[in-house]
């Protein structure tokens, strides 16, 4: 079994396959001003197994949510989850790749993206997927974000070889303004949307997963990472975060 595959299988039990929360969700939502009873077009990209999807969908009473992912076996649990919860019918799966949307432009009220950018990069996504809003739609994206002046040596290591792209809040938002976004709110994270909700949870799931793979060294090699960054983390998570950024599209 290549990385990939053994990413995915590691990463397709999970609730979430990155740091955040329901209430945060929430709270995206109502920076962002979204009238809940409005027929909206929404997309959410690289949404993994759903968590925020179906959170969205049973918040946004007549919206259409396009989940928009690569694997097709995240899509897979979020639509069995999607029956479960009653809002299938408000879900529309899509494998796509998020540098390659299947949108017309103007067509979208609304474009939501938790922990996924990084994928195409911060300033390449918000760039690429403007055209697809209509003019004062709506983009909600959460993006690794330092948050301090200065950080570890260890960490800025790390940080710069795993997403070169991550920075300051300050010049994410600057990024938005010049592409044409009015930014309109943006917040960060806290703690328990990390450890709670994301890597304890993933901690549970690592003696399975060496064990259904025999203690492969690749499968032994992801672990390892895995457990690398979550040590870094709880180390210096006073350094760095998600940063969720709401804007505007312009005109």
């Amino acid at each position: 079994m290549d990385h990939l595959a053994l990413l995915i299988d590691l990463h397709r039990d999970g609730e979430r396959q990155g740091p955040g929360g329901d209430a945060e969700t929430e709270l995206a939502l109502q920076l962002g001003g979204v009238d809940r009873t409005a027929s909206l077009q929404l997309a959410d990209i690289g949404c993994g197994t759903g968590a925020s999807t179906l959170l969205l969908a049973r918040l946004l009473r007549n919206a259409s949510v396009t989940a928009v992912d690569l694997q097709p076996e995240f899509l897979d649990v979020l639509q069995a989850r999607a029956r479960q919860h009653g809002v299938a019918d408000a879900i529309t799966p899509c494998a796509s790749s998020m540098d390659s949307l299947p949108f017309a432009d103007g067509q979208l009220d609304v474009i939501w993206s938790e922990g996924a950018i990084y994928n195409i990069g911060f300033a390449s996504g918000i760039a690429g997927w403007r055209r697809f809003l209509k003019p004062g739609g709506l983009l909600v994206v959460s993006e690794i974000t330092w948050l301090t002046a200065s950080r570890p040596v260890d960490l800025q290591r790390h940080w710069q070889v795993e997403y070169p792209e991550i920075d300051r809040a300050s010049t994410k938002i600057g990024q938005l303004e010049q592409q044409g976004y009015t930014p309109i709110s943006y917040f960060v994270l806290p703690q328990h949307c990390w450890l709670d909700h994301y890597y304890r949870p993933l901690q549970a799931r690592f003696h399975a997963f060496l064990r259904r793979h025999r203690h492969s060294e690749a499968a032994r090699s992801i672990v390892s990472a895995e457990e690398h960054e979550i040590r870094l983390y709880e180390a210096h998570g006073a350094h760095f975060g998600y940063g969720v950024y709401v804007a505007r599209r312009v005109g």
